[in-house]
């Protein structure tokens, strides 16, 4: 197996409505490029995971506990484990890269669809 891949060769999956992820699993670490259709919405949840991110594109409406933040291209969160969070894209969508550690798991249970071009870069 390469170390190399092409995210347009990654199967997204769709982990919540309007949003899907293209994921690649490490030992211990997931990178997840997330694209969310406009107005998209992540309901509130949480994880074990920590979670880093960054607006790639697009813009977000974020809440992590009771803070919440409008954020653009370069935008970025830091999210502990089991806090609670959701957030909701813009009128145009967006584009989201997040990190996790240790790695979801629970991402295997979602079927990648055929790769096709992603929304960026």
């Amino acid at each position: 197996m390469s170390a190399f891949d092409d995210l347009a060769k990654l199967g997204p999956q769709d982990i919540w409505d309007r949003v899907s992820v293209r994921a690649i699993h490490g030992e211990r670490i997931t990178l997840g490029v997330v694209e969310l259709e406009p107005d998209a919405h992540v309901p509130e949840h949480r994880h074990e995971n920590e979670q880093l991110g960054i607006v790639l594109s697009g813009l977000m409406t974020f809440r992590v506990e009771d803070e919440t933040r409008e954020l653009g291209p370069g935008g970025t969160w830091c999210i502990p484990a089991n806090v609670p969070h959701e957030a909701t894209a813009g009128p145009d969508g967006a584009v989201v890269l997040d990190v996790f550690a240790p790695t979801r798991a629970d991402w295997s249970q979602f079927e990648p669809q055929a790769p096709r071009a992603p929304r960026w870069p």
